[in-house]
C-alpha cells in the first residue's frame, strides 16, 4: 500500500493568497507607484506634519507591492520605477520656500536626507524582482525539461492551428497533377539563392 503525502500550506501563505495579485505593465506600476506615494505624502502632511518617518516606513510596502504586481516582462523596471515614485511623493513634504528656485532646493534637500528610506526600497524591489524572476526561469527550464522526456506529440487541441490559406494551398498542390518530364515527385522545387 502506497501513502501520499500532502503538504500543508502555512497559513501566512493562504492570507497572503487571498490579496489582489494585479499585473501591471511597467508605465502601469510606475503610475501605481507615483500616484500612491503622492497621496500617501499629501496624507502624512496633513495628519503628521510632514514626518519623514512616516513617509519612509509607507514607502517600503509600496516598493514591495510595485515589484510583486508588475507582470513577469517588466520585472526590470520596478528598481526604476520605485525611485521615482519616491521623489514624486516626497514634494507635497520637502518644505520648500516660496518660489521655485526654493521649492527645488527642498526637493533636493528631502531627496538627500531621506536616502536612506529611498536606496531601502530601492534594494526591496530590486530583491522582489530578482527573486521573481529566478523563479520564472526555474519554471521556464522545468517546462523544457518536461516537454523533452515526454517526447510525445501534442494533442491537436494544443497544436497551433494552421491559417486556412495554408491548408488550402497544401490541399490544391495535392490535387494538382504532375506533367511527364516535370521531374517526378520526388523533384524539390528550389528557391534562388540570394548573393
Amino acid at each position: 500500500m502506497y501513502r501520499v503525502r500532502v503538504r500543508s500550506v502555512p497559513p501566512v501563505v493562504l492570507a497572503l493568497r487571498r490579496f489582489p495579485n494585479p499585473r501591471l505593465t511597467g508605465i502601469g506600476a510606475g503610475l501605481f507607484a507615483s500616484l500612491t506615494m503622492f497621496v500617501l505624502a499629501c496624507v502624512d502632511r496633513l495628519l503628521f506634519d510632514s514626518s519623514e518617518l512616516v513617509y519612509g516606513l509607507l514607502f517600503l510596502p509600496v516598493s514591495a507591492l510595485t515589484a510583486l504586481w508588475v507582470r513577469p516582462a517588466d520585472l526590470v523596471t520596478a528598481p526604476i520605477s520605485v525611485p521615482i515614485a519616491f521623489a514624486v511623493g516626497v514634494f507635497p513634504i520637502s518644505g520648500g520656500s516660496e518660489g521655485f528656485g526654493g521649492q527645488v532646493m527642498g526637493l533636493v534637500t528631502a531627496l538627500a536626507v531621506h536616502a536612506g528610506w529611498l536606496y531601502g526600497g530601492t534594494l526591496i524591489a530590486g530583491l522582489i524582482a530578482s527573486v521573481r524572476k529566478v523563479r520564472q526561469m526555474r519554471a521556464r527550464r522545468r517546462y523544457v525539461l518536461a516537454q523533452g522526456r515526454g517526447g510525445a506529440p501534442a494533442p491537436a487541441s494544443e497544436r497551433a492551428p494552421r491559417s486556412a490559406a495554408s491548408a488550402a494551398a497544401s490541399a490544391a498542390a495535392a490535387a494538382k497533377p504532375v506533367r511527364a518530364g516535370a521531374g517526378g515527385a520526388g523533384a524539390v522545387a528550389r528557391r534562388p539563392q540570394r548573393p
